[in-house]
């Protein structure tokens, strides 16, 4: 299945402007670099976000999230969050400044 092009769409406008963000398909979908480093994007439907070991363990408790796997093995740090999590743009928001945050206090790749 591709990528929700709904989906990239709300998350392109909410990174639009924002410095440092640059769009790239990956993985069979799209995703957001900030500063080189990947920080959040959209796998199928799902919006998948890079938020930190610590962070993931919290994200991880509320409903609609799960751990992002999209290879058969987890990675740590990173979270996969459903439709149902994402109704409201208020919600895509949420995740991208978590994601924003985190990815922030990473060094900047070329």
């Amino acid at each position: 299945m591709p990528y929700d092009p709904g989906l990239a769409a709300r998350l392109e406008e909410i990174v639009a402007g924002r410095s440092g963000f640059e769009e790239k398909k990956m993985f069979g979908g799209v995703g957001w670099m900030l500063n080189g480093n990947m920080c959040v994007g959209v796998y199928k439907e799902w919006l998948i976000t890079r938020i930190g070991v610590e962070e993931a363990a919290k994200l991880l408790a509320e409903p609609h999230v799960k751990p992002m796997d999209i290879t058969g093995r987890a990675m740590k740090g990173w979270a996969m969050i459903a439709p149902e999590g994402l109704e409201e743009d208020a919600d895509i928001q949420r995740h991208v400044m978590l994601a924003e945050k985190f990815v922030r206090t990473l060094p900047p790749k070329k």
